[in-house]
């Protein structure tokens, strides 16, 4: 069964809950689905995912939550070689913050893919000020990518 890791960066829980409200979809197309609320750089290259979804909501000013913050230093410090690491982004953040607006999964997007990993589709921007709970917007965003991704195994 192939493996699905998704990483959460979170303030508030927004992201984990949308983790956790997406984890059935991704186990009804056949994978088996690790939630990682304080992801390693290890979680990511130590055992490559067959597929990585990134949660990630956006704090201060356009960063990413504390929780993540090792995690991208890692990234950043260590430039693993991402090659071969498909991945798909939810970015949560609130518009009225202007330029900052899902700065916390822009640049983490922007960094997985300096490292070669692969996105799949497009990344999914929740804005809280359109969209009170973020799954409302994330869980029909994931049963879409499954399909356009052709992801379904099961």
């Amino acid at each position: 069964m192939p493996n699905l890791k998704i990483f959460v960066g979170t303030v508030y829980g927004g992201a984990l809950d949308v983790a956790e409200q997406i984890q059935p979809l991704f186990e009804q197309a056949g994978y088996d689905v690790e939630i990682h609320e304080q992801p390693s750089l290890d979680d990511l290259v130590g055992s490559s995912p067959d597929l990585s979804l990134f949660c990630v909501s956006t704090t201060g000013s356009g960063d990413c939550p504390g929780n993540l913050v090792p995690f991208v230093r890692a990234l950043q410090d260590q430039s693993p070689s991402l090659a071969g690491l498909r991945y798909g982004l939810i970015a949560l953040g609130d518009s009225s913050y202007g330029e900052t607006f899902c700065g916390g999964g822009r640049s983490l997007d922007a960094l997985l893919q300096d490292l070669g990993a692969e996105r799949l589709g497009d990344r999914l921007e929740v804005d809280a000020m359109e969209t009170f709970m973020a799954d409302d917007a994330a869980l029909p965003w994931a049963e879409e990518w499954i399909e356009t991704q052709n992801l379904q195994v099961a």
